[in-house]
């Protein structure tokens, strides 16, 4: 018989403040290394070992040995849905600028696949159009023959994305803009096309995207209106 999911233990877990500092710091999508993660949760690389065991050991990360180094990563999708759904309910910090104009606000990666205002405005902007429409369940969203065609033409590979062991297509709020903005294997194949396009540049140890020149100037022909990215 099945035991129940040990919620107090992984409480405790996520409650400790550098262990969320680690993991809302992969939620840029990429492994990072022990040192990366120590350097950005403020403590030392001896403290930052116990504290990614523990993160290992909860199922919460997984590593991988690629010479001298270690490097972590989400065990699995479900751990960035957890990150960023205790993103939206956590409070707010006090700030001096709260205006989407931040960059964090106007453009940047959940987990995989894009968010902030350019990830909402993209998501809005393909429901109006109908390459996408509501599915079976709240969350979930169907490509019509028309986005398959659109999302050809852009270059995006909807066949291997629907390939993929995930959810292909689905709604993911955005803690920042309150909106939802598209995930899935679909959102990721769009963001890693976007980037491989130089429409958008990923910042160094980051989630923070910048629109290039390039990229504004394409996507405002498909008529999305863009805000400041920094």
């Amino acid at each position: 018989m099945d035991s129940e999911p040990d919620l107090a233990r992984l409480a405790a877990t996520v409650g400790d403040a550098r262990r969320i500092r680690m993991l809302s710091l992969l939620m840029e999508g990429r492994a990072l290394t022990a040192k990366e993660l120590a350097l950005g949760a403020g403590v030392a690389p001896a403290t930052a070992t116990s504290h990614l065991k523990r993160l290992v050991d909860d199922g919460l990360l997984m590593v991988a040995s690629q010479g001298r180094h270690k490097y972590f990563r989400f065990a699995s999708e479900h751990v960035a849905q957890l990150v960023e759904s205790l993103m939206r309910v956590a409070p707010r910090r006090p700030s001096v600028s709260t205006t989407a104009h931040e960059p964090i606000r106007a453009a940047r990666y959940c987990y995989d696949h894009l968010a902030g205002s350019l990830g909402t405005g993209l998501l809005a902007l393909w429901l109006r159009k109908g390459w996408l429409v509501a599915g079976g369940d709240d969350k979930q969203l169907d490509l019509t023959p028309r986005g398959q065609k659109a999302f050809d033409a852009l270059g995006v590979d909807v066949t291997a994305s629907r390939a993929r062991r995930r959810q292909f297509a689905c709604r993911c709020l955005d803690w920042s803009e309150r909106q939802d903005h598209l995930g899935g294997a679909l959102g990721a194949a769009v963001a890693e096309h976007l980037r491989a396009l130089h429409w958008i540049e990923r910042s160094k140890h980051s989630r923070v995207v910048r629109i290039t020149p390039q990229g504004d100037q394409a996507l405002r022909s498909l008529g999305l209106r863009l805000l400041p990215s920094g």
